[in-house]
């Protein structure tokens, strides 16, 4: 069994992004089948792999992709279920691409559309599609804008929703994809990936992109790998114990603003002519209590 991993954030962007027309090709055809539309030319705007990820919380392993018609497309593996709020997390993606078109001097209508297509190995969705678009609608499902004009789509891909057992001549395309995706480790031990790599010829081009990584460099990307989520696991531990701590903080703060409030509160009462022993006990504390708040 060999070491291919297309799961694996580094692989992926190696596979569908290195500036080459192999590449490139691949790319197309993974975007024709997912976005369901005819992709003729698309160019990725960020080809290089970052190498420094040790204090970043999210290091650039997502493509950005652009259509000849100016279509821009975030494209993610997302293997690892990570304390984020992905849906959260991606819904801003979506929105910081959106808003990064430069519009100065334009109707608002020339805006091009944006896309993130994050493929996803856990459940996320509360359905039985494994593939399922988002866009701006109301309660009853009404769209914001005319469907023809929608600018912003959320398309999320869960494989695990894929069943394995199904027959390969009942599967589409997508769930061919997402099978070799899955499965690309076995390569030709696989019956199904054999007759893929056989006969259809956009797994074809895609192991084709499989072969060109080397056992050692199929070994140096697991170790990457291993070292981001790592990474990222170490920067989630920081997050935990910072936000702890500052919990303990505005605990704190809240007790001391109560301290306050009760010892303003005593002075008046003083400042009355109350008795200690009557403070005392209309606030149910001893007297050492309430000279320790007056200190």
């Amino acid at each position: 069994m060999r070491s291919a991993n297309l799961l694996n954030d580094f692989a992926f962007k190696y596979v569908f992004g290195e500036d080459c027309k192999e590449a490139n090709d691949a790319l197309k055809s993974l975007l024709t089948v997912f976005l369901e539309r005819k992709v003729n030319k698309v160019v990725v705007k960020n080809s290089e792999i970052v190498k420094d990820y040790s204090k970043m919380k999210s290091p650039r392993l997502d493509l950005l992709v652009e259509f000849d018609d100016r279509t821009m497309v975030d494209l993610e593996m997302q293997l690892r279920q990570t304390k984020d709020n992905l849906p959260i997390r991606f819904s801003y993606y979506l929105a910081r691409l959106h808003g990064s078109q430069e519009l100065e001097g334009k109707y608002y209508g020339e805006l091009k559309e944006t896309i993130v297509l994050v493929f996803f190995n856990v459940n996320l969705i509360d359905n039985n599609r494994m593939c399922n678009t988002f866009t701006l609608r109301n309660e009853e499902g009404l769209s914001f804008v005319e469907e023809s004009q929608d600018r912003m789509k959320l398309r999320t891909v869960e494989m695990a929703k894929l069943d394995l057992n199904t027959p390969l001549k009942d599967m589409n395309e997508q769930e061919k994809m997402i099978y070799y995706f899955l499965n690309c480790h076995k390569g030709m031990e696989d019956s199904k990936i054999k007759v893929m790599i056989e006969k259809d010829g956009v797994i074809q081009m895609l192991e084709k992109r499989v072969e060109t990584i080397s056992d050692d460099g199929w070994k140096k990307i697991i170790e990457d790998f291993q070292k981001l989520h790592e990474n990222e696991e170490r920067m989630e531990r920081q997050l935990e114990l910072e936000e702890a701590h500052k919990q303990v903080e505005d605990a704190n703060k809240q007790v001391e603003q109560k301290n306050q409030e009760i010892k303003q509160m005593i002075q008046l009462m003083l400042t009355n002519g109350m008795s200690l022993e009557f403070i005392s006990k209309s606030l149910s504390k001893s007297e050492d209590e309430i000279r320790d708040l007056l200190r």
